[in-house]
């Protein structure tokens, strides 16, 4: 969901209690548009998808006005007025989700390259496709026929400045293997030990984990997924008596308490913290990513204008409110020219390690009010999780499950042609998990991505994404 650009932080305790300034309003008339938070967005979205069908084209969130923005194929008076009877603003547009999604498995199959993403734009109603420097010779040719392929409006290119490929180095820092990463956030596992989650390159690039580097491990790896359907990995403390409080340490002795866990949404306001540049913010620009590094390709990403460089790798990206949204996996740039930066998104890694936030009771949150369902709507801080089929996430061109991935290391493989799981999974009726999902990728989306990956030895360049 796409908003205004979000204000700078200055120190947490300015930006944490303003964020979410915005609550929702009192609906004015019947067709009037409703002012309401990102989460309150996320939440009607799960009903609108489910009853507008093929006419469903993506939404947004308008941050601005604080209004939903849903975008319907075809001049159908009814649907228009549905959409306005549920608080919303209807806007016209040539193409619907389902035909997004298809394009973007069409990329995934035909395009699939080192130095490429792909995500859903429902601000123009397009896939946008990004090409960083190193895309050239035949590899853009083939990039640019099989955008063209598509048709006229389905897809555009956009040239990156940067270099997609992983960065890793430091929340808090946390050392293993020579590389230098962030600790994400604290959880609890299935058997109730504590433990956290960080980046999955960091966690293919070692076993063991300390508080200092050379020091004495005070975690140990248990799964780790890098690259292909995401980047995450949960690391348990070796003392099962180790205090794990659920707060993000801001910096200066100040720290937020995290209290549940919720998907993301395209315009959403979140924060990130990691042990290299500390604390910056920004907004959502795209859900369901696709980025290749050259390690291999990840999917199902969330894409924001966050900075973030060498070290921030596995850090937390969470919102003002104290949810946790996501884990920092790569990007382009810096904390000085800006950039793009691509985030695990927090549900799915609880989910596939069967962990909980904090002691668990935050932790099903997304789910229970809508979260990470697959026929949910938009993910929301609070309320509601981007689901599957629905909402906020869905980026018909999201395309993070697309491309599989090699295997991850600091120069890391091609990522393979087809690419890897769910590539035409997600092409159906409703599309793929986070595929028809509308709050999706904003207009930015897809700039410069870059892996976050492992390694002491990723350079601070502004020009390249490198893994954090």
């Amino acid at each position: 969901m796409a908003g205004a650009a979000a204000v700078g932080i200055a120190a947490a305790a300015i930006l944490l209690p303003q964020a979410y300034a915005g609550q929702d309003g009192a609906q004015s008339g019947a067709t009037a548009p409703r002012t309401m938070s990102a989460a309150s967005a996320s939440e009607l979205l799960q009903q609108l998808v489910k009853q507008l069908g093929d006419s469903y084209g993506g939404a947004y969130y308008d941050a601005g006005k604080q209004q939903l923005v849903v975008n319907v194929v075809g001049n159908d008076n009814d649907i228009n007025v549905q959409v306005k009877k549920a608080g919303a603003v209807p806007r016209s547009v040539q193409n619907s989700a389902v035909k997004l999604t298809a394009a973007k498995n069409t990329l995934s199959r035909k395009a699939t390259v080192p130095g490429t993403s792909w995500a859903l734009d429902p601000r123009t109603n397009q896939v946008l496709v990004t090409a960083d420097r190193t895309v050239a010779g035949e590899r853009w040719d083939k990039l640019e026929s099989a955008v063209a392929d598509l048709g006229p409006g389905v897809a555009r290119i956009k040239r990156s400045a940067g270099e997609f490929k992983t960065f890793a180095e430091g929340g808090d820092a946390i050392f293993g293997g020579g590389a230098r990463c962030s600790l994400g956030f604290n959880v609890t596992t299935q058997d109730g030990s504590p433990g956290f989650l960080t980046a999955g390159h960091c966690g293919v690039a070692a076993e063991q984990w300390s508080e200092e580097a050379d020091g004495q491990p005070i975690g140990t790896v248990q799964e780790a997924v890098f690259p292909g359907e995401g980047d995450f990995a949960l690391v348990t403390y070796d003392d099962p008596a180790t205090e794990a409080p659920s707060e993000v340490d801001t910096g200066d002795g100040q720290t937020v308490a995290i209290t549940q866990a919720a998907d993301a949404a395209v315009g959403q306001d979140v924060i990130r913290m990691g042990s290299t540049t500390g604390l910056n913010d920004g907004q959502v620009t795209g859900l369901d990513a696709t980025v290749n590094y050259p390690e291999g390709t990840v999917s199902g990403l969330i894409q924001t204008n966050v900075c973030a460089e060498p070290g921030d790798s596995g850090g937390a990206l969470f919102t003002a409110d104290g949810t946790a949204v996501g884990l920092t996996s790569g990007g382009s740039g810096d904390c000085t020219a800006g950039g793009e930066t691509f985030f695990q998104p927090v549900t799915t890694a609880l989910e596939a390690v069967g962990a909980q936030i904090g002691d668990g009771n935050g932790a099903g949150d997304g789910a229970e009010n809508g979260g990470a369902g697959d026929d949910n709507g938009a993910g929301g801080a609070e309320d509601g999780g981007a689901g599957a089929d629905g909402g906020a996430d869905a980026g018909a061109d999201g395309g993070a499950d697309d491309n599989g991935g090699g295997d991850a290391d600091d120069n890391g493989g091609d990522a393979g042609a087809d690419g890897g799981a769910e590539d035409g999974e997600d092409a159906g009726a409703n599309g793929g998990a986070d595929d028809n999902g509308g709050v999706d990728a904003g207009a930015d989306g897809g700039d410069e991505v870059g892996g976050n990956d492992t390694g002491g030895d990723a350079t601070g360049d502004g020009d390249s994404a490198q893994v954090n």
